[in-house]
């Protein structure tokens, strides 16, 4: 890809992934990620209404007057983005790839942090850690994530979830958020999501195409997987064959749906062509009621 048409992508993605998360995302987000704690503001006057806990009876001895604490959130969080860069991101059969659509998020995810003052950090990886982004602010630091995804070249072509949370609890040392980016095609991963929930608040977002739950009947075709290139014909035609694919594809399915929550993971389920605006708000909300 050329430096301008990468330049347009960014600005295209920027004008539709900010806008969303300006308009639809940041309160939500808000109510969702809350700062971990409270800290003191100032001293004024008690008025009215005032919650009586919150007198500072020092203060109010010492001017012979009613005077409480004022205690603002610990608003600044650290927003760590998983970002999975290996091959079978570059499949998709509904108007985009899968790595498209991870794109998208990521910059959904990353603008709605640095609306509220979060600094965000990413972690590229595929059966190695590509790359680390060092945990900032601002919106050129945004815009530079959005161009390592979208013109980023992987060594690796395979993906290793467990790898990438074992790194990510090396280098990150205060409890963050963290969204996971993947298919999570990838080989278990049971033991590293476990450890790395109970420091961090993680996040799955799983991101699919529907052709790759079910075989379509046409015929002997080769196929080819993207991770290993390990090249095959598949006869399509058979019956049996294409439900045992699809038998396959839902154990795994319902293999993952039952280890997040198990491991105290948050999951969304977003697929390649459809609108992900209400996934992303029905688990914004959901979270904020649990808070």
């Amino acid at each position: 890809m050329s430096t301008s048409a990468l330049l347009k992508k960014v600005r295209k993605i920027e004008i539709k992934t900010k806008g969303l998360s300006n308009h639809i995302f940041a309160g939500e987000y808000h109510t969702a990620f809350k700062g971990r704690g409270m800290a003191f503001s100032e001293v004024r006057k008690y008025q009215p209404g005032d919650e009586i806990r919150s007198i500072d009876w020092n203060v109010t001895a010492r001017y012979n007057a009613p005077f409480i604490k004022v205690f603002e959130e610990e608003r600044e969080m650290t927003v760590m983005l998983l970002i999975d860069v290996s091959a079978s991101g570059n499949f998709g059969t509904k108007e985009q790839f899968k790595r498209e659509l991870a794109t998208e998020l990521s910059a959904i995810l990353a603008f709605s942090a640095i609306k509220n003052n979060d600094k965000v950090g990413v972690i590229f990886f595929t059966d190695v850690i590509e790359q680390f982004i060092p945990p900032k602010k601002g919106k050129s630091h945004i815009l530079r994530i959005i161009r390592e995804v979208l013109a980023f070249q992987p060594k690796g072509k395979e993906t290793d979830i467990a790898g990438v949370l074992e790194y990510f609890n090396s280098v990150i040392k205060k409890r963050s958020i963290c969204f996971i980016l993947s298919d999570f095609i990838s080989k278990p991963f049971d033991k590293p999501l476990k450890i790395a929930s109970k420091k961090h608040d993680l996040v799955a977002l799983k991101i699919h195409d529907k052709r790759e739950d079910i075989l379509p009947n046409v015929g002997l075709v080769p196929m080819q997987d993207a991770e290993s290139e390990q090249m095959i014909f598949v006869d399509t035609s058979s019956k049996k064959i294409r439900e045992d694919f699809a038998k396959t594809r839902l154990a795994k399915t319902k293999a993952l749906k039952k280890l997040f929550p198990a491991s105290g993971v948050d999951l969304i389920n977003i697929t390649t062509g459809t609108d992900y605006v209400k996934p992303l708000i029905n688990f914004f909300k959901t979270r904020g009621r649990r808070r």
